[in-house]
């Protein structure tokens, strides 16, 4: 290679390498020494912090609103996870097996990505769980189960109606994925399985699940990522105080470092903050290499 084609790669290069740097891995090496810290603002000087080893760990599994939070965070994990991909593949399917409509529907099933958290939370609160004229009391009322009216966003439901809401925006998303999985299944294969007598579950799960290996596996992945940055809508359910029906361990980190709520319950600890941060990333990788031994191979070759 020339030297001035070397410089010219090195021009180019130089900026994004630097903005990565900053941006990205800076802050994340520096969080992960601030969480063996004792650490109070995240701006603090470096030469303020104290060595705290495993300490920061050891007193967040100590905590019962951070257990709670992780309690919260597997149950949308695993109940939303299992509610979501399943929907959203049936969704799928029925969308690429010849339906009229097809964009029309996938525009609609895929709209609430496009409206923020934020308004959609404030939709479900305000006209789906109020309890007053709601649409869900509303439509019980109106089916003469007077008595069936209840207080969605209350203590004893707040967490499943939070949880439902955060599903029915997510469903979109991942059935664009398995539709897009989906339609690089050549035809042909189902046009074979119809002639030899198969049936459309027998199609489904001779042909379809198999060939949907890969894009599972994305899927899953996704679904954690998503599911550990669980915020917005915790502090939506609960917009005062930290909850032990709402709380996520991002929501406590948020409390942690900048002490949101009204009422002191915890102390600032941005070292404890970037504990929970590691915690998370880990869970990622986890479920990630999880993912990777369960699926072996990718989806086969077409």
């Amino acid at each position: 290679m020339k030297t001035k084609n070397k410089a010219m790669i090195v021009i180019f290069l130089a900026p994004a390498v630097f903005l990565y740097t900053m941006v990205f891995l800076y802050p994340t090496i520096r969080t992960v020494i601030m969480s063996f810290f004792k650490v109070e603002g995240v701006t603090d000087a470096v030469s303020t912090w104290k060595f705290n080893g495993m300490g920061n760990f050891k007193t967040l599994f100590n905590t019962p609103l951070f257990v709670s939070a992780l309690k919260n965070i597997g149950m949308i994990w695993l109940v939303g996870g299992v509610g979501v991909m399943l929907v959203s593949l049936l969704f799928g399917v029925i969308l690429t097996s010849g339906v009229h409509g097809k964009s029309f529907f996938r525009s609609v099933i895929y709209l609430p990505n496009v409206i923020s958290a934020v308004a959609m939370g404030t939709m479900w609160i305000n006209y789906v769980y109020n309890p007053d004229f709601g649409l869900i009391n509303s439509t019980l009322k109106g089916l003469g189960f007077k008595n069936a009216a209840a207080q969605w966003t209350g203590p004893e439901l707040v967490f499943w109606s939070m949880l439902i809401a955060y599903c029915f925006g997510m469903v979109g998303y991942h059935m664009l994925i398995w539709m897009s999985g989906i339609e690089r299944i050549p035809t042909d294969f189902y046009e074979a399985a119809t002639i030899e007598g198969a049936n459309v579950f027998q199609r489904f799960s001779k042909i379809t699940l198999p060939l949907l290996k890969g894009v599972c596996r994305t899927n899953i992945v996704l679904w954690t990522v998503s599911t550990m940055a669980f915020f917005v809508w915790s502090q939506l359910f609960s917009p005062v105080n930290l909850s032990a029906s709402t709380v996520t361990p991002m929501s406590y980190m948020y409390e942690l470092v900048f002490g949101a709520s009204s009422s002191a319950i915890t102390v600032r600890d941005s070292g404890a903050g970037a504990a929970i941060g590691v915690i998370l990333t880990l869970v990622v990788i986890v479920v990630f290499m999880f993912t990777q031994l369960i699926v072996r191979h990718d989806d086969v070759e077409l």
